[in-house]
């Protein structure tokens, strides 16, 4: 398997932020929301899925879109927003390791803040005929409504959640080279490679024994997160259905847990 990813960083934000003096923050924090939101919806519409990271810096799962793809994500980008956004293409085995490729392509053009860098489209996207199988963990905390949301003031509940994240985030890059992203609610998306039901269930009783949050999994596979993401969707109905911590929609691999 081979997974695509686009690092997206917005062009010189930092010193446009205070050019020609120092915008309102909420003016920014709408650009940004509304920078995502087109993007998730772009990226989404072609089978890809978009995660907000630092907002100046957003990371998709791409598989399936092309060079064209990208270069219509940066002119529908440059006809509507007063910034411009730089596009890395990054393929690896892992995750983390397509992250690596596509960082380094901006990286080798120049600095995040260097206003001579601007509308980098750097890496090449997977070939057609390439194995670019996509898995996606959907996870989320059990009974996230009832321990927290109806028991707790939203920002306590916030933060048991927060933690769960952070736990789970750092345990799966380091053990399996995965990358996972809050979503919202109570729900993560772990990009990852292929791995095992234990493998899962380590990662789930690390985060327990971690920060006391019980959290469950769905995983899928697919061609684009897309499909790799909505199947996980429907293991994860199965998880709730079954009473279980971990489902897969597909046959579970014997090994391949790192």
């Amino acid at each position: 398997m081979t997974t695509q990813l686009t690092l997206i960083q917005i062009d010189n934000y930092g010193p446009w932020t205070v050019t020609p003096e120092p915008r309102r923050e909420m003016d920014l924090q709408t650009m940004q929301s509304r920078l995502f939101a087109d993007l998730a919806q772009f990226i989404g519409s072609r089978g890809g899925y978009v995660f907000f990271s630092r907002f100046d810096n957003m990371i998709a799962v791409t598989n399936g879109i092309g060079r064209a793809g990208h270069k219509a994500l940066q002119e529908s980008v440059r006809n509507r927003y007063p910034v411009t956004v730089s596009l890395g293409i990054g393929t690896a085995e892992t995750p983390a390791a397509a992250l690596d490729a596509a960082t380094e392509q901006i990286q080798a053009a120049g600095s995040a803040q260097d206003e001579g860098r601007t509308e980098v489209l750097a890496g090449e996207p997977l070939s057609t005929d390439a194995d670019a199988t996509t898995h996606i963990a959907h996870f989320d905390v059990n009974d996230a409504t009832g321990k927290y949301t109806d028991q707790l003031n939203e920002f306590d509940s916030f933060i048991h959640i927060e933690r769960s994240y952070a736990s789970l985030m750092e345990y799966m890059r380091e053990a399996h080279s995965a990358l996972s992203f809050f979503v919202g609610g109570d729900n993560i998306i772990a990009v990852c490679p292929e791995l095992s039901p234990e493998a899962y269930r380590e990662a789930i009783d690390h985060v327990e024994d971690d920060v006391g949050v019980e959290l469950k999994v769905g995983v899928g596979r697919g061609t684009t997160a897309h499909d790799a993401g909505y199947a996980a969707k429907h293991a994860l109905e199965d998880c709730r259905y079954e009473g279980t911590i971990v489902e897969f929609d597909h046959p579970q691999a014997a090994t391949g847990d790192d």
